[in-house]
């Protein structure tokens, strides 16, 4: 008996080809957009989930409330984990890492074997502790991992690294020299395998903390946090009753500090902070809130995604829906001689079933073919390396499964709708229901055509946000600015590479400082006051970045009263240039010539600067403090002419090479530094845009269909208007005009649900667009258009037809 369903189904898929095309091509392009969705959320929710001991490793955050703003962070001091291990029975392990650039050595570094002389460049330099090798058991190539990282200057390399510089070598005890500092080699204690893409921890080169501290005094401290700290619990420990005793480590260490500091306004602070746990399996996902510094994703991204995925999947579903309901007319005979001739319900269903499994199965196997070549372009938009687990023994069987549900969901409601005609009606010709509005039909499409205006209008946002964080006045000139990379191996020469640049007339200036107003480069947040402050004069917390003497021209910064730092001026090394944020926030209403403190420090205030955003447009402006000093600097900034930038490249780089010869020439522009800030904002734009296009789409074929089946449907009526003098234009309106009222209806369900989701998603920016009446305008112009192009074809055919051909027969 399935043969010959298997057999009719065939012969209806090649009878109505076009019909058949639409199904099978919208039913294939849902599938592969799903199936590449798919891989995405799987691929964000599987972070982490590698670790051995992941159900009881845990970061450590921190959360507190300043000014009536929740705020939270994952930098600790560095006795944060020596305290846990101590004080908690229920911590097993407990480590740090620290790659803040803050740090010599963390980030980036320039990196060659001691036997050798060039310099290659190289990224995910970490500081770590023992612990944290322990902790993640992470698997080891050469070397005994318990002792890897325990000597002073030992450093864990990466497999791929270890590849790199010592092919077919086992490298343990062999001596790397970093930046050329030549007092300081490391010796590689141990190789690793390369972290997994899946984990929020990406390091090449982990150095040992033994020994390592940034100043005098900075292991000790709890006045300075700058570390991640993570903790393995024992096993059976409660996690829940864990967090809850760690409030012992605010009244035990962090409030007698800032008792014996003097600071009223933290100790007010963390008497109401939290200090709170969170699975190492959650932090990729469930952080967009903390500030770590870490390329992470977003939970309420992966929901969206798989939402956008169902519903590309249901106006897929909706099109096959909509195209057997409305050719009801031409299978209504078919039917009633069926059940004339015996056929029961039960067997049309089977029928009707057996057609929606070979669309759907064949959708399936097209879908899979779209997925592939689409997936190197998903993965250059998502910024992925997803690859199809061909090798995955639940592949097939999860697609064969997928095929049979979708299609049984999609042509249950057809099979019945259409096997419920009466034999006697359809004989007497009295079944074209199928051909007439329908109210489920009419629902269908514009259940569609609302998803599509939905997406379109998010698209519209998305780019104008993005458009206006790139080209937003933010305070200072990103044009022609070429960052220089590396330039802490000239130690000393410096400022003679430096003065040698200038004497090019393609050079306008030139400034040393490792702080820029881009994410990646230094800072370093510290509590300011006003001088002679009291035990209850509130801080206010800022950065103090140290420039040079020119770093205010490079960056085309302006000031707004006062001056910037002059060499003429030797009290300037006491000195400094504040913006307007923290001239507001101290409550300095003559900034110029008042003194400022900064813990053990104290400078006087020369000039006052206008605000500029030099974090993420997520952010307000926060008080900023810069100060002479460029010590170790890796980062010289060069603004160039811009009347010939190769040659102004190429001169630099000439100057390079005499000062670093082994070492390779490396650059970026200011300008592309900052639109790397908002990669994920440019990336998710792009996948909005590129779903939103799928949805008008696979919309669209539906429509095409519908429009020309109806067209086929009224041709008697469509021969006896022209009969009797109706136009071209005047058939066509007609045709077009019920389905412009359902694009019309979809727009107004669409645009508040629209406006609403956008209007949240703007609130992650401190500086955004306002939701305008021309978004929703824009988009409605779209889908109306689009939906009359998709109808005009077929309206327009039918109104030139033959009128004597549709009326031959009557």
């Amino acid at each position: 008996m399935f043969k010959n369903y298997f057999k009719i189904a065939v012969r209806q898929l090649r009878k109505q080809r076009m019909y058949s095309a639409v199904k099978i091509g919208g039913f294939a392009l849902s599938i592969a957009a799903c199936l590449l969705i798919a891989l995405y959320i799987k691929d964000e929710l599987s972070y982490d989930k590698n670790w051995t001991n992941a159900d009881r490793i845990y970061r450590i955050i921190g959360e507190y409330n300043i000014n009536g703003k929740m705020l939270s962070g994952a930098a600790w001091p560095a006795p944060m984990a020596k305290a846990l291990k101590e004080d908690f029975p229920e911590v097993e392990k407990a480590g740090r890492f620290m790659d803040a650039p803050l740090f010599y050595g963390a980030g980036s570094n320039q990196l060659r074997k001691v036997d050798e002389e060039q310099n290659t460049f190289e990224q995910g330099f970490s500081y770590a502790d023992q612990d944290m090798l322990d902790m993640l058991e992470i698997p080891m190539v050469y070397g005994d991992r318990a002792h890897a990282l325990s000597e002073p200057n030992t450093m864990v390399i990466s497999k791929s690294k270890a590849d790199k510089y010592f092919p077919n070598q086992n490298p343990v005890g062999k001596v790397m020299i970093l930046n050329n500092d030549v007092k300081n080699p490391y010796k590689i204690g141990g190789v690793i395998n390369d972290f997994p893409a899946t984990s929020h921890i990406h390091y090449d080169f982990l150095l040992t903390m033994t020994r390592h501290q940034l100043w005098d005094g900075e292991q000790t401290t709890w006045m300075a946090s700058n570390y991640p700290t993570y903790v393995l619990l024992k096993p059976g420990a409660d996690p829940v009753q864990f967090q809850n005793k760690l409030k012992l480590i605010m009244t035990k260490y962090y409030l007698p500090a800032l008792r014996q500091n003097g600071n009223k306004e933290a100790e007010t602070v963390l008497k109401n902070a939290k200090i709170l746990i969170q699975p190492i399996a959650d932090v990729h996902l469930y952080s967009a809130n903390i500030d770590d510094r870490l390329d992470k994703g977003d939970i309420r991204f992966v929901w969206l995604f798989g939402a956008i995925a169902v519903f590309i999947l249901v106006i897929a579903c909706i099109n096959f829906i909509n195209l057997s309901t409305a050719k009801s007319a031409n299978r209504a005979k078919e039917v009633g001689l069926r059940k004339v001739v015996g056929s029961h319900r039960s067997s049309l269903i089977k029928q009707f079933l057996t057609e929606s499994l070979l669309y759907s199965v064949l959708s399936f196997v097209l879908g899979l073919l779209i997925a592939i070549i689409l997936l190197p372009y998903f993965n250059t938009l998502a910024a992925k390396h997803l690859l199809i687990p061909w090798a995955a023994w639940w592949l097939l069987p999860l697609m064969i499964t997928a095929a049979i549900i979708i299609g049984i969901v999609a042509g249950l409601y057809p099979s019945f709708y259409l096997s419920s005609f009466k034999p006697i009606q359809v004989l007497k010709g009295q079944v074209s229901k199928g051909s007439k509005n329908s109210l489920l039909r009419n629902g269908l499409v514009v259940f569609q055509f609302t998803t599509s205006i939905i997406l379109i209008i998010g698209t519209i946002v998305i780019y104008n946000q993005t458009q206006y964080i790139l080209n937003k006045k933010i305070g200072f000139d990103k044009d022609q600015v070429l960052l220089i990379q590396g330039t802490n191996t000239l130690e000393d020469k410096r400022e003679a590479f430096k003065n040698e640049l200038l004497k090019s007339s393609e050079i306008k200036t030139v400034s040393i400082s490792d702080y820029l107003p881009i994410a990646g480069t230094k800072r370093d947040g510290n509590p300011f006051w006003k001088e002679g402050r009291t035990k209850e004069d509130p801080s206010v917390g800022g950065q103090k970045w140290q420039v040079d003497y020119d770093y205010l021209k490079t960056m085309g910064m302006h000031m707004i009263e006062g001056r910037y730092f002059s060499k003429d001026m030797a009290s300037d090394s006491a000195a400094a240039v504040i913006n307007n944020t923290m001239a507001t926030k101290l409550g300095l209403k003559n900034p110029v010539g008042q003194r400022i403190e900064n813990g053990w420090q104290k400078f006087t205030v020369i000039g006052v600067m206008e605000d500029f955003n030099f974090e993420s447009m997520r952010q307000d402006v926060t008080p900023l403090c810069l100060v002479l000093g460029n010590y170790n600097s890796s980062i010289i900034s060069v603004k160039i002419s811009g009347a010939d930038t190769k040659t102004a490249i190429n001169y630099v780089s000439s100057v390079w090479k005499n000062f670093s010869p082994n070492q390779p020439f490396r650059y970026t522009f200011l300008d592309e530094s900052f639109a790397n800030m908002y990669a994920d904002v440019q990336r998710t734009g792009s996948i909005f845009t590129s779903f939103a296009m799928l949805a008008v789409i696979i919309a669209c074929l539906g429509l095409f269909a519908l429009s020309a089946f109806m067209a086929e449907q009224r041709n008697k009526e469509i021969g006896i208007r022209k009969v009797l003098g109706a136009s071209v234009s005047g058939i066509t309106t007609m045709l077009s005009k019920d389905f412009v009222k359902l694009v019309l209806f979809s727009i107004v369900i669409a645009s508040p649900v629209a406006w609403w989701a956008m209007s949240k998603w703007l609130q992650d920016f401190a500086y955004r667009i306002s939701m305008s009446w021309w978004m929703i305008a824009a988009a409605a112009l779209v889908a109306i258009v689009i939906a009359l192009i998709t109808i005009s074809f077929q309206s327009i055919k039918a109104a030139l037809m033959n009128p004597v051909k549709s009326l031959r027969s009557e």
